[in-house]
């Protein structure tokens, strides 16, 4: 039959893999790290996973195609939820953890001093994966941070992530407003402080904006500050 089904760009696709999660059918895989339609039947021609594609790579196409399968696409959700639920609660890689820092590291049994420590405290750190209640936010100090700020400014781990809870995202790429998640983990739970470390560029406005807002939706006075990182690795203010 001749219906509207979504065309991939390969030339365009960067492999961020925002589509695949954003396609609630299932219809997008990544395979050698571009997207591609790998179930037409399971494409309903809707586009959700078009907004999410920050490089233009998806649009719209009428062409010969399966008609649209809701019993497949239910039947592999099922599986799906299945199979998560096997993995105890949905993929062991973002099962949330708290480490305990020493200053000192360990690496294959031989205890190194004096050697770069990760100050990462807990796992997963991006906003999206993050439980809005977890046992590390108690008594906590939050950095909010944008995903840039770890490769532009060369001692974050000293100087900001030390002794907080690492909340990191980024509004271009995630599309997302992070308010809500903000939000509710403030709200939620006993924070101590929250630090906002973004860059100069004007897309991570959006991440201090949703601090800001998820700082007064939650009632509560609580210290916070806004640090700016310059494009070649400077603190601004």
């Amino acid at each position: 039959m001749i219906r509207k089904i979504i065309k991939i760009d390969e030339e365009k696709c960067n492999g961020c893999g925002a589509c695949a999660t954003a396609c609630h059918e299932g219809a997008i895989d990544m395979v050698n790290g571009k997207a591609k339609l790998m179930r037409e039947n399971f494409c309903d021609g809707f586009g959700d996973c078009l907004p999410s594609c920050p490089t233009g790579a998806i649009t719209f196409e009428e062409r010969e195609a399966p008609e649209y399968d809701e019993e497949a696409v239910k039947a592999a959700q099922k599986l799906k939820k299945a199979n998560a639920q096997g993995h105890h609660g949905g993929c062991p890689g973002s099962r949330f953890m708290h480490f305990e820092k020493t200053l000192a590291s360990e690496e294959d049994g031989v205890l190194t001093v004096g050697k770069p420590v990760s100050r990462l405290n807990q796992w997963p750190v991006q906003i999206k994966l993050l439980p809005a209640n977890a046992p590390f936010y108690n008594g906590a100090k939050l950095l909010i941070a944008a995903d840039c700020t770890a490769y532009a400014y060369a001692n974050l781990h000293e100087e900001f992530m030390k002794g907080k809870i690492t909340l990191i995202g980024c509004p271009k790429l995630d599309m997302v407003d992070y308010t809500e998640k903000l939000t509710e983990i403030i709200s939620s739970n006993d924070i101590k402080s929250v630090t906002v470390v973004r860059m100069e560029v004007p897309c991570c406005g959006g991440l201090q904006a949703a601090a800001e807002q998820a700082l007064r939706n939650s009632g509560k006075f609580i210290p916070w500050q806004v640090v700016t990182i310059s494009r070649d690795g400077r603190i601004l203010d």
